[in-house]
């Protein structure tokens, strides 16, 4: 009998909790917004805090922060815990996203950030606290102009396939050949039209000597399309500048500079940057028997318009060395003297050609 008892009290408590939980089900369901169909968007989960003295993971949109939608770009969006929200889109030419209920969305010279503060608050109004995230798949081409001292300059489209990856300065500058010995890479500008109607242009300025020397890879901007580059020309270099702006990867590969005179083989040959003066001259075909191999005279064209000559010993064992054997630089003119034995051979060759001339003739005449 006690144990009857006891059965039917248990019964009788699960079914008084049964019903409990069966009268709430109602007021949760009532408090779940429709929203035409879509559910309330949860809050992003919280980011895994970093163990003390762990190093931070690498952020990729960081190096995109500078970067601009344009024409031609694709893009991945994902709207969080809405699926059918998300996808791959293409910025359109007129510079928009066309997007799922929200419709067409104006990006043209906005950045990443920017983009998704944008589409987020349109997607408010359908969904509770929407998290956007926009991620660049492949940049669409740009057009970009370059000016002053670079080997080739003009305009160029400049496409993702062609720098793999972001376009900035010094890939534009590559592009372009890279910068001449008179190139004052301290100053470089970049001219950026507005980027809406109404909006105010920019001029920026980027020094790539600092890029050189303390690696600041901010230096090196992210060009957008519709830039322009101008690289001013320099007033003064000195010789160790020189030679480490002629090692950078914004220099040209080659240079052209000309060895004249008693070489093997005479005229413009192609080196590279910062090549030393004998080894110019081994390139050439090296002395031939009627060269003056001790000394030889390097014609220089500075920044600033003025010549500057001077006369170097050659050895042609020497290690490179900024005084006894200076690197070249782009146009440099090494001439290779006459030893004086030939000088000699020549001129008393010009002095007696008339008297062999005559008796030349009276040979043909008797």
């Amino acid at each position: 009998m006690v144990r009857s008892l006891e059965r039917t009290t248990q019964l009788m408590g699960i079914a008084l909790s049964s019903l409990v939980v069966l009268s709430q089900v109602p007021s949760a369901i009532a408090q779940i917004p429709s929203n035409s169909g879509i559910a309330p968007n949860p809050t992003p989960p919280a980011a895994v805090p970093q163990e003390s003295g762990a190093p931070a993971p690498a952020d990729p949109a960081q190096s995109l922060q500078d970067y601009t939608l344009g024409s031609g770009d694709r893009v991945r969006l994902d709207l969080f815990e809405v699926p059918e929200y998300s996808g791959e889109y293409q910025v359109l030419s007129d510079g928009t996203l066309s997007l799922p209920r929200i419709g067409v969305v104006p990006v043209r010279g906005l950045t990443i950030d920017q983009a998704s503060a944008e589409i987020s608050n349109r997607y408010a109004v359908y969904v509770r606290r929407p998290f956007v995230t926009i991620t660049l798949l492949e940049a669409g081409a740009i057009n970009i102009a370059i000016a002053g001292q670079v080997q080739r300059p003009g305009t160029y489209v400049v496409s993702e396939e062609e720098i793999a990856g972001i376009p900035t300065v010094t890939q534009v500058i590559k592009l372009a050949g890279g910068i001449t010995q008179d190139a004052n890479v301290r100053e470089v500008l970049v001219r950026r039209p507005a980027p809406r109607l109404g909006g105010s242009s920019q001029e920026l300025e980027v020094d790539l000597w600092e890029l050189l020397r303390t690696g600041d890879i901010s230096q090196d901007l992210v060009v957008r399309d519709g830039d322009t580059i101008v690289i001013p020309t320099a007033t003064a270099l000195s010789p160790a500048e020189a030679t480490e702006i002629s090692s950078a990867s914004f220099s040209p590969d080659t240079i052209t500079v000309n060895v004249v005179g008693e070489v093997a083989q005479p005229g413009a040959i192609a080196v590279p940057p910062n090549t030393p003066l004998n080894q110019a001259i081994l390139a050439a075909g090296g002395f031939n028997n009627r060269a003056s191999e001790g000394d030889v005279e390097l014609v220089r064209l500075n920044p600033n318009g003025t010549v500057a000559r001077e006369t170097i010993e050659v050895d042609l064992a020497q290690a490179a060395d900024p005084e006894a054997n200076p690197p070249l630089r782009s146009n440099d003119t090494v001439i290779v003297e006459r030893s004086s034995l030939a000088s000699f051979s020549d001129t008393a060759g010009f002095l007696l050609s008339p008297i062999t001339s005559i008796v030349r003739i009276l040979e043909a005449i008797f």
